[in-house]
Parts: structure tokens; C-alpha cells; sequence
């Protein structure tokens, strides 16, 4: 996967985008590496991918780390930190796998699940 595009857009505009894929699909032609959330709300958007939200995908972006790694370097509760990784991994944009942490039990690892995420709003 090479970006994912979080935006808004109504109903129309959602399956304008999935006629045109089918299109390029009978055509044969190939995909690009892209995943695509939409939003109805602009405001929605900006709750759900809050600035607390933005910064902990900003971390993972550039490399996984670990729930009590993000914890330190984002100053957060470890339980705030682990709600927003399950949203944020329901949502698709991460994932996240449990490793052996020697002498500690099990931890679990925070990825991104592609090197670029964009966000594009329209208001109107």
C-alpha cells in the first residue's frame, strides 16, 4: 500500500469513485496502491481523526512502535494511547500485532499501514 486518502464526500461522489473503478477493472487496467475513507461530515472527519489521533499516526508513519513507546514520546496515558490505536486500527488506517517482549511478557507493535496518508476536506 502506498497512500491512503481520508476525505468527504456524499453518497454520490462514493459511488461515482466505485463505477469508475469497475470501469478501470473491466477495462483490465491496474489499480494503484491507494485506500480511500470517506467521511459524509467534515467535522466527523476531524473528530474522529483528532489532533491527538493525526500525531499518534505520524509516529507509526515513520516507524512501528510499541503502546508504551508511543505512551513516552507523545507524553499520554497508555490507556488513552491504546483506545485511539483500536479506533484507529478498526478504521483500517493502522495495524497492530502482539510480539514477546522478553522477560515482560507480550507487547504489542503499531504499524502504519502505508507511508502516506492524505486528508482533503471540502466544505460546500
Amino acid at each position: 500500500m502506498t497512500k491512503v486518502v481520508v476525505r468527504t464526500d456524499d453518497v454520490a461522489g462514493f459511488f461515482a469513485r466505485a463505477r469508475d473503478a469497475a470501469r478501470r477493472a473491466d477495462r483490465g487496467e491496474a489499480f494503484e496502491g491507494k485506500v480511500t475513507l470517506s467521511f459524509e461530515d467534515p467535522q466527523r472527519m476531524f473528530t474522529v481523526l483528532s489532533e491527538a489521533r493525526r500525531r499518534l499516526m505520524l509516529e507509526v508513519m515513520q516507524e512501528a512502535r510499541t503502546i508504551n513507546e508511543l505512551s513516552h514520546r507523545l507524553h499520554r496515558n497508555r490507556s488513552a494511547i491504546s483506545k485511539d490505536v483500536g479506533l484507529l486500527e478498526k478504521m483500517g488506517l493502522i495495524v497492530s500485532e502482539r510480539q514477546a517482549n522478553p522477560g515482560h511478557g507480550i507487547q504489542k507493535a503499531v504499524r502504519s499501514i502505508a507511508p502516506k496518508i492524505e486528508m482533503v476536506a471540502t466544505l460546500g
